[in-house]
This record gives structure tokens, sequence and C-alpha cells, in this order.
């Protein structure tokens, strides 16, 4: 294609202030996106390109494992979503799903993710066990209201995904086509020329059994993910596990009350009074919301120097309820405090807080859950609240299980823990980019949703269902990340919007001209993505959106035209070759077939 009639670039010089990070600056300043409004964008030609070439790659991995593609609605019924009792938890609040009401009155919402839909279609076409298993998957634009939109691509509200289905007549076949997604998930990466890392993952609103993410390492990723050297464990900080330092016992002549005024944090109190972080108890409250049920109130206790994890905790107060919890949240608002609790000291919580506490008028439960996090209930001695304003105490020999306490890992997994007691292998941590998820949903929806297929003997069973989510254009900006340097972008060649651009530094030269039209047409022959920047400019300026709009390769043609020479620049590395015209061409697939490995 030619720059002048129909590949025009958009490359801006300055850098836009809206861009936080350098993947995002470089898609604005290379002129692959447009910002239309805050975490909405144009994908302009040069990006249109790169999506079509991700999805390309994602396609044939997809199909040849056997998956179908179809093309479902974005306006999904908020009947199909209240059936799977996820319209409120998505839609009130700080939920994500953009939902509006039709002329009638109807509810709709635009979609963030398939379930729903796909599930009611199951249970339409699916009638035995002899048309499983089944898989369908689309690639197409999702929606999410996201309450802060940034990173560009990363975090908006409008985005192309490939999600994907599939359903089974048993557990152990979806666990067979689980392993089986995950192997092409990591083709379909490395042949994006992407280094990812697969970790164990929280299953969040989607739900299920299990589930992993695939990540791009980058120091702006604004996932945690946790992992042993040699590779043998990973895992995204929601759903890490391991084992904490050994605390630090407390010396005999501490014992009784600790008067504590203006000493509400751990490091207050323990620089006041000679302590440990690992020495104490903290108490935090929590209160548990349902969509059909009387709000919770939680006492949540761990060590001093750990923290709660929240996913964990609301893993867990889901699992200990079967109504549909919303949400659980801190307690920190003083007017629900005073709304709800008497006599509540906050700041020096202990762990023996009894539940009159609680009003009699509040719409709460009427008992605290009390849950402690396993590195905390081993403590036979500790500092805590008191219960009483500025006073904390020493506990000595106190009881946690006759106080009705669940013990549970409700801690944050942290880098230089432990993952076996008798292994001296630690935990290092490293900031991540989401790009994949997969999901072993089971028959969450299918039960909801009524999906049932005949087994071999006639009974009537709920399907069972996987998950499989990848960010296209999640993908490309995350490539952006890992591959740039102080000029710009330096595509892989696998998803590079074209192989090779031809940059002749004066078209009035009538030898350039000839043999730029040469060179063209001859990769042009060979069905080779060639872009040909025809533009009337200074050479400079052609180099520098060259070099900017990151193309792997590129063909100078310059004064060494009369002697049938050009320059072929690789962009990834610098490497350079002045060659002769008629070697050109074996020369560019031979370097790009090192370059196609190497990324690979």
């Amino acid at each position: 294609m030619r720059v002048t009639t129909s590949f025009p670039l958009g490359t801006i010089r300055d850098t836009p202030s809206e861009a936080e990070i350098i993947s995002h600056q470089l898609l604005l300043k290379g002129g692959y996106i447009r910002r239309v409004n805050s975490g909405i964008y144009a994908y302009m030609p040069l990006m249109l390109r790169v999506i079509e070439r991700i999805s390309a790659i994602i396609e044939k991995e997809l199909n040849n494992i056997g998956c179908t593609k179809l093309l479902l609605p974005q306006l999904h019924p908020a009947d199909l979503w209240k059936k799977s009792e996820r319209w409120e938890g998505y839609t009130t609040g700080e939920a994500i799903m953009f939902n509006l009401k039709d002329r009638q009155g109807k509810e709709f919402g635009l979609a963030p993710t398939h379930e729903e839909v796909i599930t009611s279609i199951a249970s339409e076409i699916i009638n035995s066990y002899k048309q499983l298993p089944q898989c369908y998957y689309q690639i197409q634009t999702k929606f999410r209201d996201e309450i802060r939109p940034r990173f560009g691509l990363m975090r908006s509200r409008e985005f192309i995904m490939k999600d994907g289905y599939s359903f089974h007549s048993s557990e152990e076949d979806l666990t067979s086509f689980y392993k089986k997604i995950g192997n092409a998930y990591e083709n379909i990466f490395k042949s994006c020329g992407l280094k990812t890392v697969g970790v164990e993952a929280d299953s969040g609103a989607i739900g299920g059994a299990s589930s992993k993410e695939f990540m791009v390492t980058a120091d702006i990723g604004e996932d945690s993910i946790l992992f042993t050297q040699s590779g043998s464990y990973a895992a995204n900080i929601e759903k890490a596990v391991s084992i904490p330092s050994q605390p630090i016992p407390i010396t005999d002549n501490i014992s009784g009350w600790l008067e504590t005024p203006q000493q509400k944090t751990i490091l207050e109190i323990c620089k006041k009074n000679n302590l440990d972080p690992s020495q104490i108890i903290k108490v935090v409250v929590f209160l548990a919301t349902f969509e059909n049920k009387s709000d919770i109130p939680i006492l949540a206790c761990i060590r001093g120097d750990q923290h709660i994890n929240e996913v964990k905790l609301f893993n867990l107060i889901d699992k200990l309820h079967s109504s549909n919890l919303l949400k659980v949240k801190k307690i920190e608002d003083k007017i629900i405090i005073e709304k709800n609790l008497v006599n509540f000291p906050l700041g020096f919580i202990g762990p023996d807080l009894d539940n009159e506490t609680i009003k009699a008028d509040s719409n709460w439960d009427k008992k605290w859950t009390r849950i402690i996090d396993y590195s905390a209930s081993c403590l036979s001695k500790f500092v805590s609240g008191g219960n009483k304003i500025n006073f904390h105490k020493v506990f000595q020999e106190f009881s946690f299980s006759s106080k009705d306490y669940l013990i549970e890992d409700i801690r944050n997994a942290k880098k230089g823990d432990k993952i076996k007691i008798d292994d001296n292998e630690i935990l290092k941590e490293k900031k991540g980019i989401e790009i994949g998820h997969i999901f072993k949903l089971g028959q969450k929806y299918s039960e909801k949703l009524n999906a049932k297929f005949s087994d071999k003997d006639g009974q009537l069973k709920s399907l069972w269902m996987g998950c499989y989510g990848i960010g296209v254009t999640r993908i490309a900006q995350a490539a952006i990340e890992q591959n740039h340097d102080q000029k710009g972008i330096c595509w892989p060649i696998q998803i590079a919007p074209f192989k090779v651009i031809i940059i002749p530094t004066n078209l009035k030269d009538l030898v350039q001209r000839e043999l730029t039209e040469q060179i063209y047409n001859d990769f042009l022959i060979n069905k080779i993505d060639v872009l040909l920047d025809d533009r009337d400019d200074r050479a400079g300026v052609k180099f520098k959106d060259a070099e900017l709009i990151g193309i792997p390769f590129q063909i100078i043609i310059g004064r060494d035209s009369i002697n049938k020479e050009v320059e072929l620049i690789c962009r990834t590395n610098n490497t350079k070759f002045k060659i002769s015209t008629d070697k050109l061409l074996e020369t560019f697939i031979s370097e790009s077939k090192i370059m196609y490995n190497e990324n690979s």
C-alpha cells in the first residue's frame, strides 16, 4: 500500500497529556488509535491491521482444536442475567455493565461477557450427550463502565475481546478440554511474539471452580504475580497461598493493659510499646451485603505484619452463605457505625468484641461472623485492641475456637514467603498485564438457566461448562510494553501491521523513483505486506515516522540506488545491511524467518 493514496499516516510529535504509560503514548503518537472520549477509542488503519493479525492467530489455534466461531448479540435482556443472579451485581453501585431501558420499559445491558446468552442458546440446541463436547467462540466488541478508564486500551470502556464457551457431559471431559485450551493459549501468545506467565487466579464475578490467567510481565501492570524462580508455582496475588514468616514471641515482662492514646495503627503501637507487628493481632470490621438477605457484620482477624486479602474474604463469605453476595466492604463510615453499632471503639477493637455492640434496631444480622487467618490463630500470646478507647491489652491463652472463630486463609501472600515448610524456595514478585483468562465454570450457569442434556442412561443432567477469554486489543498494547525503544514501537513481526516499509529519500530522482517501484512491485508479487512511503517529505521525517510506527524492516533507497544498492534495516535490533537489489528479496525473507523464530 502507498501512504499517499491508500494508507495515510496520522503520526503526531507531541506526547498527549492523557497518556500515562509508554504503550499508550506510542499508540497515540503513531496514529494507531484516536481518542473519542474517556476510555473510548477509534482503531485507525494501522491498528486495525494489528487487530486482524492477532485475530487470525487466535482463530487458527482455536479452529485446530475443534472450536466453532459465531457472533452473539451485544445487547442482552435483563431477564437472562436475573436468572443467573448476576444482574444486580453487574448493574448496581460501582458495577461495570452499561444498562438501559427500551421504549417499552424493558431492561437491557451492553455485554461485558456472554455466559448467559450462550448458555441459553445451548439449552435449546444441545439435547444429548452425543452432541458433546462443543466449543463456540467469538471476537467482538465488549463494554465495561470503568470507574476510571486509564492506560489506553488496557482499561477502556469499549474493547475487542475473544470469548469462548465449551459444553461437556462430565467434569472429567471439561478438565481435559480446559488443559487443551490452556495449551492453545500458550501457542497463541507465542505466535503473537509475546512472553507470558500462566498463573492461578481468582474466578471473580465470572465464577467457577478454578481459573488461570495469562500475564505479560511489565512494570506498569495492575496485577501482582507471585512466583518461584524454578517455575514450580505461580499465582495472581488474589489467589496465591504461602507460609508466612515465623512471628517473634512476646517477652514475659509484657502483660495486662497497654494505654495507647492516639495509637490506632500497627506501626504507632509497635513504636511506642517496643513491639513487633507479628506480635499483634489486628481486627478489621467488614460488612457483607446480599441481594435478598440482611447484611452480615464480620470481624476479620490477622497478624499485624500481614494484610487481609479482600478477594479471599469475599469468596469465603460467598461460600458460607447460599444467598447472592453483592459485596464485602470495610466499615469506616462513622454514620453507618453510629446507626448500627453501640459502644464501638473503632481503632481499638479486640477479638473478644461481643455481639451486644450491634444495635437491636439495626437491619444487620445480630451476630458477628468471626474469621481469623491461619497466621494469627496459632499465637498463644498477643496484643490486640482492648475494646476500649485508647487501650490495647495482652491476651494470653485466648481460645479462638470457643469464640466461634472460623480459621481460614484470608491473607495476602507476599514475596519472601515460602511455599512449603521444608523447602527453602521463596516467592518472588512481578507486575503483570492480564491478556487471557480461562475458567472451569462447572454447572453454575447451566443449573440456573436450565441447560440440560440426556446422558447415556436417558437421565437429564446439567451441562458442564468452561469459559475462555483473550483481550485482543490488550494483546496489541501489551506487545508494545514488551517491545519498544526510545524511538518508538518495535512490533513482533507476527502481528506487525506491515512486514516492511520502503523509504525513498528523494522521489524527484528518476533512478530512485524507478528502483522504488521495482522493489515495491517485487514484494507485492511475492505477497509480502509492504508499505511504500511515497510522500513528498524530507527523508528525516520519513525515518522518524518509520521508527515510531515500528514496522519490523525498513528498506532505505538513497544515493546508492544508482549502483542498484539499498539499505535493509531491522527495526528490532537496528542491524543494517547494504545490499544489492538482486539479493534484497532473498535476504529479507531469510532475516524475517530469523526474527520470527527469535520472537517465538
